[in-house]
């Protein structure tokens, strides 16, 4: 009995990285996909001109995105 509870288990922690894989996955090319319908550079503004609103506005977009996927996968 023990031996089938260890394998639902693995079971469960191998499905929950792939569906993490996914989601970070998506929320990256979301990002990307942001960065190509903005004018400039978003990692340049970000990383280099630490340009405040915009992270702001770019994180709450990848909320967003994160919140649509966690619904998406969890049914």
């Amino acid at each position: 009995i023990l031996h089938m509870d260890l394998n639902i288990l693995w079971v469960g922690v191998l499905e929950s990285l792939i569906y993490s894989a996914i989601g970070l996955v998506i929320a990256l090319v979301a990002f990307f996909i942001m960065d190509l319908l903005t004018p400039g550079h978003l990692g340049k503004q970000l990383a280099k001109d630490q340009n405040m609103a915009l992270a702001v506005v770019v994180g709450s977009g990848i909320l967003g995105v994160c919140i649509i996927i966690a619904s998406a996968i969890h049914g």
